[in-house]
């Protein structure tokens, strides 16, 4: 499949070699809506969502706070890690998120910022 016809997130960053396999959870507030997502390039998909590029769910319900985000060492793992998640209850998703972020603050400066 050629890259422009790679959905928008799956496209590789360019001037970027190294992947970071990662998942994460966005939500509109605290122990609001909870969207479980994948990529490879973790500030440039939260990016996108963030300012609206992504159609759909997340943008439908404004999901930009970033809760919760893991890194993985394979692509593999990743999505295994996705479906695993997207497959959990409501209150073991909030209990995840409250284990590492019990205020629920965006974590979007912890993955942008050097």
């Amino acid at each position: 499949m050629p890259r422009h016809d790679l959905p928008i997130g799956m496209r590789p960053t360019p001037g970027t070699l190294l992947k970071q396999f990662s998942i994460y959870i966005l939500t509109n507030r605290s122990r609001g809506v909870l969207y479980v997502g994948l990529s490879s390039s973790l500030a440039e998909r939260i990016r996108q969502h963030r300012e609206g590029l992504i159609p759909g769910f997340t943008k439908r319900y404004n999901l930009v706070r970033l809760v919760h985000f893991e890194y993985l060492p394979t692509a593999a793992r990743m999505i295994a890690r996705e479906k695993r998640l997207k497959r959990w209850r409501r209150d073991w998703k909030i209990a995840l998120i409250e284990k590492m972020n019990p205020t629920w603050r965006d974590l979007w400066p912890d993955i942008t910022e050097p």
